[in-house]
Parts: C-alpha cells; sequence; structure tokens
C-alpha cells in the first residue's frame, strides 16, 4: 500500500531526466482558461485523482459525496490508488486529470517549474483566499520560486511512538528526548533468542525501514539540503554528519547482520502485523496517520507518542520535526478548470471538509479554523503531532525543480554506507556533485 509523502524516496523521486521529459510535454494540449470573475453557476463533470485506497479511500469519498451535495450539478469522477509516478505520466501523456492529488511536497518544485500542475496565483487573489489561515511552513511546500501551483490538503508529522508496557517493564516511566537516550534506552530494551538473534528490538536504526529516511531525521540536527542557490549542502551542514555517525555507530553495536535477519522477517509497515503494533519494536518513527492504523489494526495497544528526540547538541529543537503533507493541484491539461478549482478549494479551505478528512484520516488539518475547531478528534496521542506542527523548531525539505530527486540520491548513499562504512565527508562530497549535476541537467546553462 503506497502511503503519503512517508514514501517519496521510493516512488516519486523525478530524476533529472524525467523532469525534462515532463517539461517538454504539451499535458494534453491547450487548456481552457480561468475566468476573469468568479463563476456564479457551475456544472459539469471533474476528474479527481488520488492515490488513497481502501478504508482511506472510503473517507474521500465521503467527502466528495458532501461537495457533489453541495454542488448538485457537479459530477466528480474518482480515480483512487493512483501513486504519484502514474500521476505525472498521466499529465504528461494527457489523459484525462482535472485534479491531482500528491502524498509528496516534493514534486512541487517540479510541478511548478514545467507547467505540469498550473499556477493558482490569479485565481486564489481573485476569489479572495486568505492564505494567511495556512502555516509558513505550509504555505513553503505548496509553491515554488513564487509560483504557487498548489494548495495544501492535510499534513503529515512525524514523531516518535513507543510501547508503553515495554518500556515500564525496562524501567523507564517517559519518552527519550536525545538521540543518546534513545540509542541507550533502545539497547536496554532489546532481547535476544537463545541463539544470539534478536528477539524484540528496543529501536530500529536502519536507514530504509518503515519511515527511517533522511528527511525525517534530518531536523533533530538542523540538518540543511539546499543552499540558497538551490545547490546541494548536504557535505557543508554538520547536521548530516552528526546523525549518520550516531546512526552508523548505533547499526554497528547491534550489527548489521542482526538487524538485517531481524527486519527481514517483520510484517508489512502498513498491513496488521506492523512490528511496532505487534510488539516487536518498542520505539518507532512514524506519522500522526499511524494512531488510525493503530485504531483500526491494534485497539489494545499501549502506547504513547512524543516528539523524535534531537541530536544531543541541538536540544533546543526538541519539540520540532518533520513536516509534510499532502499537495492538490489543477492539471495543465485540464479542460474544466473552474470545476477543478471548485472541488480543489472546497477540499482544503472548507472547515467542515478538512475537519471530516483530518478526522478519518488522522492527518494533520492544515488551516487554522479545522485545528481549532470542537468537531475536531483529538486523543492524547494525536495532540502530540497538532503540537509538533504548531512548534517553531517545525520544518520540511525544500521544493526544487529535481523533485525528490537530491533526496533520492543522499538516500541511496546512505543506505549503502550504513553497511558498507566508508569516508563520510568524501562520500557526502560524492553527493553535492550528483545532486548539482542533475540540476544542471534540469535547469540549462
Amino acid at each position: 500500500m503506497k502511503h503519503r509523502s512517508r514514501h517519496i524516496i521510493a516512488a516519486v523521486a523525478v530524476t533529472a531526466a524525467a523532469a525534462l521529459t515532463l517539461a517538454g510535454c504539451s499535458g494534453g494540449g491547450s487548456s481552457t482558461a480561468f475566468e476573469s470573475t468568479t463563476p456564479s453557476d457551475l456544472s459539469g463533470t471533474v476528474s479527481f485523482w488520488h492515490f488513497f485506497s481502501d478504508r482511506e479511500a472510503k473517507v474521500i469519498q465521503s467527502v466528495v459525496d458532501d461537495f457533489e451535495k453541495k454542488y448538485p450539478k457537479i459530477k466528480v469522477q474518482v480515480h483512487s490508488g493512483q501513486d504519484d509516478e502514474k500521476l505525472r505520466k498521466a499529465i504528461a501523456t494527457g489523459s484525462k486529470v482535472d485534479v491531482g492529488l500528491s502524498y509528496s511536497t516534493d514534486i512541487v518544485g517540479n510541478f511548478c517549474s514545467t507547467g505540469a500542475f498550473r499556477s493558482l496565483n490569479k485565481v486564489i487573489a481573485r476569489d479572495k483566499i486568505d492564505m494567511s489561515q495556512f502555516s509558513p511552513t505550509v504555505k513553503s511546500y505548496t509553491e515554488f520560486e513564487g509560483n504557487r501551483c498548489s494548495m495544501p490538503m492535510l499534513a503529515d508529522v512525524y514523531g516518535l511512538y513507543y510501547n508503553k508496557d515495554l518500556l515500564s517493564a525496562a524501567g523507564f516511566s517517559a519518552p527519550p528526548k536525545t538521540l543518546s537516550e534513545l540509542e541507550s534506552m533502545a539497547q536496554k530494551l532489546t532481547t535476544y533468542n537463545p541463539d544470539g538473534s534478536i528477539k524484540t528490538l528496543g529501536f530500529n536504526p536502519t536507514m530504509g525501514w518503515y519511515e527511517n529516511a533522511a528527511a525525517h531525521y534530518g531536523p533533530a540536527a538542523g540538518a540543511e539540503w539546499l543552499k540558497a542557490d538551490g545547490t546541494s549542502a548536504i557535505s557543508s551542514s554538520p547536521g548530516w554528519t552528526e546523525l549518520i555517525n550516531w546512526q552508523k555507530a548505533f547499526v554497528d553495536k547491534i550489527g548489521w547482520d542482526k538487524l538485517n535477519t531481524f527486519t527481514s522477517g517483520l510484517g508489512q509497515e502498513f498491513s496488521a502485523d506492523n512490528a511496532f503494533q505487534k510488539g516487536k519494536v518498542a520505539m518507532n518513527m512514524d506519522g500522526e496517520y499511524r494512531t488510525a492504523f493503530i485504531d483500526d489494526q491494534a485497539k489494545g495497544l499501549h502506547y504513547g507518542t512524543a516528539p523524535f528526540p534531537t541530536a544531543d547538541n541541538h536540544t533546543d529543537l526538541y519539540g520540532g520535526g518533520y513536516m509534510t503533507g499532502n499537495i492538490i493541484g489543477i492539471s495543465k491539461g485540464s479542460k474544466n478548470p473552474e470545476l477543478a478549482w471548485a472541488l480543489l478549494k472546497y477540499l482544503t479551505t472548507d472547515t467542515g471538509a478538512v475537519v471530516k478528512l483530518a478526522n478519518g484520516l488522522k492527518n494533520v488539518p492544515t488551516t487554522n479554523d479545522a485545528l481549532n475547531s470542537p468537531d475536531l478528534q483529538v486523543s492524547d496521542q494525536y495532540k502530540t503531532f497538532l503540537d509538533v506542527a504548531a512548534n517553531k523548531n517545525v520544518s520540511t525539505t525544500p521544493a526544487s525543480p529535481l523533485g525528490a530527486g537530491y533526496q533520492q540520491s543522499f538516500q541511496d548513499w546512505w543506505n549503502k554506507y550504513q553497511s558498507e562504512g566508508g569516508d563520510v565527508q568524501a562520500g557526502l562530497k560524492s553527493v553535492d556533485k550528483q545532486i548539482n549535476d542533475a540540476l544542471a541537467l534540469v535547469s540549462g546553462p
């Protein structure tokens, strides 16, 4: 099951070649422009592509049903289960896509710069949409170089999940706040079988497992991705070196082979056999959406949530974390832009719709009114993520014409380094070069 922004590395990294291909496509030819004034009567059919499936797709459909009741002359054709790669290809080949919902903020730079998603600047101004209802972080990942080609539709915020029963049995009454505390607690929480193999893991430091991604770890050490000119800052940002050294040492203490053997036998992330839900892992990085999966698949789990620990010399950052979200835009080739805008506007700015989506999907609402709505259902575990989203130290990944390509390059290197080792600084400089070469290919001379 593909799910939101957390799978950007695996599924949505837009390479330089793909970016150039998309830039050159017509998106289905010339399309109808927005009207100069807000239409008073709308009717027709609009196509809506999104990535949700199963239980979550039903939540989306219920809100689409509400939209159709409000606008009885508009019929929405819903295409569920369409991941970002399918969406990109559909737009590039001129398929009938009016509204597209992506689980990756990282396509914004590519989609805005190539025009795959049309600019919303004028229609936002025309309809007097109050953009101050969105936080600065949310606004930053829905536009690129002043061009807002998308709107936020709920957010994902990452933190630490911990099994209260396992922590209590090991003598811990509170979750860790620093990476060194996380590591020491994890070692005490890890148990072994008679043959020396892992039985229960305190915390899995393996990169690439579940939500262990560079993007999600970066805020713990204030690590920076890009310089002001858009080129790579990875080798020059000390936060990355700190995180890499901590993670590699953690892996080595447990043993790469032991970790690899243990994780290979764990359940899939979005199945009922999720390792945290099954008590196989005592602490885990995950997003707010996990609270909904636990409610559905592991009702008896006694767990808590907290901000993710920070590097020991960055304790001032505690309380923040990584934030990203679903973005929704109108295809360049849409022949029904006003109908598409009506749907997009409803899904992203109507308080009732945003709250209903948040309650059903357990994502973080992206408007102030929805966040403060008395109808928003907030458990103690879910509230952690609302607090992280509101914290001054919350951060996200910057938009780039490469899409998630710059993250892919770094993630690939880190995934290899954790098992093989090597010269960290030389490796990071090689990542810088790969990213900058790809950027030059996309941006041109």
